[in-house]
Parts: C-alpha cells; sequence; structure tokens
C-alpha cells in the first residue's frame, strides 16, 4: 500500500514572472500528491513587499488556471490573498516563534551587513562576528541570528521513507531568523507556516537542500510539533545557459511564451524535453504519467 500524506503545497515568491523551473516543480509537486492522496496548498509568500508587484501575484493565479495546474486549498485570486492567506495574516504566529526563541536564549543580534561578511569570508559564510558582542535584540537595523550548535545531529527523512542524518552545513551556521526591517527571514516563516496548514510532505528544488536542513534543525528547537516526521522529495533543477532559472530571466517565463504564441500543450511538451520523457507530455496527465514512470 502506497503511503500516504494529509498534504503538501506549492509556494511561489511574487518577485518575478513564473518560469518554466517553477512549473515543474508544482507538476511534480501534483503528480507525487495525487498518487499519495495528498492535498495541495497554494501559499503565496509575500512578506517581501519591496520585491512584490500585483501583475507578480496575478501571474501565479493565470499561469496556474492557463495551465490548469489544481490545487486543494489556497487563496483563488488576489482579494482571497490579501484578506486571509497573506503572510502578514501570519504574523502573530511568526512573533510567537521568534519570541519563543529569544526567552530560551537561541537569538543574538547582528549588525553586519552582506558586504562586511563578504569581506571576511568570500563565499559569504557567516564567520559568527557579532556572536559574543551582546547586542541588544531592540537595537536597530540588525538581524537575529540562531546560536547554532554545528555538532548536532539532522535527520531528513527522503521520499518515499529514508531516513539520513546530516550537520548543519557552513552556509546555514547562524543564519537568521528575522531580519533587520523586523520581519520573520525565510527559514523561520516556511516552517512556521508549513506547521500552521499541517504540511507533512514536501516537494522542493535540489538548491534548498541546505533550507531543509535549517528548518529542520529549527523545528527541534519548539515544543513538540510534527515538523521532524515531514518527508522531503528535492527535484532536480532546469539550467539556462548553465545557471539555474531565475525570474529575472524573461524569455524563460511562461508569460514570455505565452506572448509568444506557445500554447498549454507546448510548455508541457517543453518540460517534458527537459525531464527527457520518453513519451510526449502534452498536459499534467501525460506529465503525471510519465515523471511516475520515470521515478519507478
Amino acid at each position: 500500500m502506497l503511503k500516504k500524506w494529509t498534504k503538501t503545497r506549492i509556494a511561489p515568491t511574487p518577485s518575478g514572472f513564473l518560469h518554466i523551473g517553477n512549473i515543474m516543480s508544482f507538476l511534480i509537486t501534483v503528480s507525487l500528491a495525487r498518487i499519495h492522496g495528498s492535498k495541495i496548498l497554494l501559499r503565496i509568500d509575500d512578506l517581501d513587499k519591496a520585491r512584490t508587484k500585483p501583475a507578480y501575484v496575478q501571474d501565479i493565479f493565470d499561469t496556474l488556471d492557463f495551465l490548469e495546474i489544481p490545487y486543494d486549498e489556497g487563496p483563488q485570486n488576489i482579494s482571497d490573498l490579501n484578506n486571509t492567506y497573506t503572510q502578514f495574516c501570519r504574523m502573530p504566529h511568526y512573533q510567537a516563534a521568534l519570541e519563543w526563541l529569544m526567552e530560551e536564549n537561541r537569538l543574538f543580534a547582528c549588525d553586519c551587513s552582506r558586504k562586511k561578511v563578504f569581506r571576511h569570508n568570500d563565499r559569504g559564510i557567516y564567520p559568527g562576528l557579532c556572536l559574543g558582542k551582546n547586542l541588544s535584540l531592540q537595537k536597530d537595523q540588525v538581524n537575529w541570528r540562531l546560536v547554532t550548535d554545528h555538532s548536532k545531529a539532522i535527520t531528513v527523512i527522503d521520499y518515499p521513507d529514508k531516513p539520513s542524518t546530516h550537520l548543519l552545513p557552513e552556509k546555514m551556521q547562524h543564519f537568521v531568523v528575522r531580519t533587520k526591517n523586523q520581519l520573520p527571514a525565510y527559514q523561520l516563516a516556511s516552517l512556521v507556516d508549513d506547521l500552521f496548514f499541517g504540511v507533512d510532505f514536501v516537494v522542493r528544488g535540489g538548491d534548498l537542500w541546505e533550507s531543509t536542513l535549517a528548518q529542520l534543525y529549527l523545528s527541534g528547537l519548539f515544543p513538540a510539533n510534527n515538523f521532524q516526521k515531514t518527508v522531503f522529495f528535492h527535484h532536480p533543477l532546469i539550467y539556462h545557459n548553465n545557471s539555474k532559472l531565475s525570474k529575472s530571466a524573461g524569455a524563460t517565463s511562461i508569460r514570455y511564451m505565452r506572448k509568444k504564441g506557445m500554447g498549454k500543450k507546448d510548455i508541457y511538451r517543453l518540460i517534458g524535453k527537459h525531464l527527457q520523457f520518453e513519451e510526449q507530455t502534452n498536459g499534467l496527465d501525460d506529465f503525471r504519467k510519465n515523471f511516475l514512470q520515470k521515478l519507478t
């Protein structure tokens, strides 16, 4: 009998127009959700107001509708997002998580700029410059960073049921949980959102492997929760000119392709080609069949 999970999610960030890499991830999510009986949540990560534009938000709804990608829970339009599902509605939950970490003495303030970090480490690895400075968490323009234990083992359950043990990678040592503009950082917000909505199956690109480890580490600091039992599927990325796709690369966006006259079948076929499916992919049913065939 196939293992069943309660809920998974597709979680786009409206910082640009969706590209084929985003869509491939959504399609993999839907394919695995349907075979394992999981509900699908649409979670739009809109905390970064400086990069969020209404056109990008509308593009999410338009693209999902155009490609007939289904979901079971979440906003149906911009008004629904703003009234009910925006991350700003969940600010009390993020704040409660931050207060817990503060009360448990898990945080320290850091006033280092990105430029300063790179001066000390050319890979941008934070070297703990403010760890012993005892800066006030109430100081203006400071990040709140997590005091991390680099020797603590982290267990990841890889799809379908393969536990493996890892250490927190260098890049995630003392990672930021609240930014200088006093908003919850991605790792904390994503974890709190998954707990809030009851997500127990996460499909994401392989480039977010380190985020998986950071979020599992963070979940272990909070009172009893089920995030440690979450199953993860990390899929390969689509590359363009030897670089992973970016929302700033307009030529790979679904919006650009549609303006150039590409239809739904054309886009599905293009994604199927990138994944090297043996059979042609004309729509969601074809994608699910071809993906599951390749997976097994």
